[in-house]
């Protein structure tokens, strides 16, 4: 049973209704969240029909999740992380501010995760951190496949300042991770507008 999140399009139709509603009654959703997603110019060309602010929800079950996503596809890309290593979690201090994606160029050795999780535990205002795959779902297959789905890192930051400072200190870790010789590239921020559950 693999944890992890799960990002579906908020485009104010029946669809995006309706998810809503299933998942604020749903057990196997932890937090949800109402958030504006900015892709990274690197992932771009492989999500054109990206939207613009998203369903965040933390799952506890994957495999429910999946069935949820495949009932309610829409054009734009729902994305599912699944976290198959946690690398860390420590007790928040402020609220749930910003989730960042990251894909791995080359490799997920098991020394490039210890090199990770050793950077990333020093930033005190990641509160959570994890290593997985990611899985897309959309009514329109991608022109282009991406390459990276199972190399994902997931960094949960929480803090009261504003996103763009979330964002640079988020920045300054894949710094720090890159002086390692691990190249992270930042695939999506989704900044939190509102917890919804």
């Amino acid at each position: 049973m693999t944890a992890g999140y799960v990002c579906a399009p908020y485009l104010h139709n029946h669809n995006s209704v309706e998810l809503k509603d299933s998942w604020s009654h749903s057990r196997n959703i932890e937090d949800m969240f109402f958030v504006t997603a900015t892709f990274s110019s690197d992932s771009k060309p492989y999500f054109p029909s990206s939207a613009n602010h998203y369903l965040l929800a933390k799952f506890k079950d994957r495999t429910k999740i999946e069935k949820e996503i495949v009932k309610f596809q829409q054009e734009s890309p729902s994305f599912v992380f699944g976290i198959n290593d946690d690398l860390f979690e420590r007790e928040r201090e402020g609220k749930t501010n910003l989730i960042s994606v990251y894909y791995l160029d080359y490799s997920d050795s098991e020394e490039d995760i210890v090199e990770i999780a050793d950077v990333v535990a020093k930033r005190d205002k990641v509160a959570k951190a994890g290593i997985g795959r990611m899985d897309l779902y959309c009514n329109e297959k991608p022109k282009f496949t991406f390459p990276y789905n199972d190399h994902i890192v997931v960094l949960e930051v929480s803090s009261e300042k504003g996103h763009q400072s979330d964002n640079k200190y988020c920045e300054r870790t894949r710094r720090d991770v890159g002086r390692k010789g691990i190249t992270m590239t930042n695939l999506v921020s989704l900044s939190v507008l509102e917890k919804l559950k």
